[in-house]
């Protein structure tokens, strides 16, 4: 069962001692589940956030994000152009821990609804640039994952092989992905600190008489050194903004160019349904292996249309369309269930927008089930409006209340 504002505010306040809350309030984002989460409003107006995990999952993920944050001194700090959340207190509950933390201001913006251009896309690029450019030696010191090129390929080998192992692989894609893995000037590339797990939701927007920035960053359990095209990897959902983000993050960027890491990253773009079948078949789930197999056949109709792009810097010779009908033969079909899960699309076709807004959801539902796959998904919460709680509250004050936060 949720556990309610007040009562985070009680757990808050005994690892806050001397700090005392006036009011409390649910805050929004989009967790799915995975926390229970508070906005609090001490009695001198700063306001906190305070998340406890809802399961075994998110307890992991939040002891990750705290050896990050920990990690993460004043002087790294000052080379972010955004603000990172600080822990400020814990206290135990039941069998978990409540994490108290400042609270970051902003709003957050869906992929697709990212206007391109100058503004909210070009500094979503240079917030990037930033994170790529920190040392590498802070991650290494504070024992946090370091991957090389050859580790990363290595990964995403293991991914595919794994995937082409079901037997639910549609040729295509896996000799699509084949060539990619086998391209060694795909993987010619100088690791640097990245996010890990960066999506359009983890950067926070305010407005400024200049226009709308990135002010402040969210999520930050899966930071490493490794490839910086995994960072990249929802730029595929945003449509013309994709662009933008991009060139603002090579203008940004000081370190080596990298040629190959569009291509890189719309290769972990669709490695996400390789996952998402692989865990579909650890859950023994026929729907989410359902819904997998529908988007991969759907990217098959993108691959024979030629609609995107190729990863491989040497594709090899062109397949024709009977080449990789023949191919097809030899996967078995698997019919998807219409509707049965948050991830299952409406078409044939691959729509790559598509795709990442549903892959998207379906990654927050796979954190939220690994612990209890059969549990439904918990209501998200609504925005808070503090407004209420204090009269004096100035309209910036009002707005950052309707901001999604974890």
């Amino acid at each position: 069962m949720a556990r309610s504002p007040l009562t985070l505010a009680a757990v808050a306040a005994s690892a806050l001692p001397g700090t005392a809350f006036i009011g409390s309030g649910e805050l929004g984002h989009r967790e799915n589940g995975a926390f229970d989460s508070a906005m609090l409003l001490a009695d001198d107006d700063t306001r906190y956030v305070v998340r406890v995990p809802a399961n075994q999952q998110s307890e992991t993920d939040q002891s990750r994000e705290l050896l990050v944050l920990q990690a993460m001194s004043d002087g790294i700090r000052s080379r972010l152009p955004f603000d990172v959340h600080r822990v400020l207190g814990q206290a135990p509950t039941g069998e978990t821990r409540a994490v108290v933390y400042d609270f970051l201001p902003g709003y957050q913006v869906e992929a697709e609804e990212i206007p391109p251009g100058d503004g909210v896309a070009s500094s979503m690029g240079g917030a990037l640039a930033a994170i790529h450019a920190l040392p590498g030696s802070f991650v290494s010191e504070s024992g946090l994952p370091v991957q090389s090129s050859t580790d990363s390929r290595d990964e995403a080998r293991n991914v595919i092989e794994r995937a082409a192992a079901t037997k639910l692989l549609p040729a295509a894609v896996r000799k699509r992905w084949a060539d990619a893995a086998a391209d060694d000037a795909l993987w010619r590339f100088q690791p640097t600190v990245i996010g890990g797990s960066v999506a359009a939701d983890s950067f926070l927007i305010t407005d400024h008489e200049a226009g709308p920035i990135v002010s402040g960053m969210i999520g930050w359990g899966s930071l490493r050194v490794a490839d910086p095209a995994r960072d990249l990897h929802w730029l595929s959902a945003a449509g013309e903004a994709a662009e933008s983000v991009f060139a603002a993050y090579v203008a940004a960027s000081v370190r080596t160019p990298d040629a190959m890491i569009r291509q890189r990253s719309m290769l972990y773009a669709e490695l996400e349904l390789a996952r998402w079948l692989l865990h579909g078949k650890d859950l023994h789930d026929q729907t989410v292996i359902d819904d997998a197999v529908a988007m991969l056949d759907g990217l098959v109709d993108s691959v024979l249309g030629n609609l995107m792009s190729p990863l491989s810097s040497s594709p090899g010779p062109v397949m024709t369309v009977a080449d990789v009908q023949e191919m097809l033969k030899n996967t078995p079909e698997t019919s998807a269930v219409a509707g049965a899960s948050a991830i299952s699309l409406d078409t044939d076709s691959f729509d790559p927008d598509e795709f990442e807004r549903e892959l998207a959801k379906a990654g927050d539902e796979a954190k939220a089930d690994d612990a209890s796959p059969l549990a439904p998904d918990e209501q998200a919460t609504g925005p808070i409006d503090l407004s209420q709680l204090r009269e004096s509250d100035d309209s910036h004050s009002d707005r950052s209340s309707s901001s999604d936060e974890t």
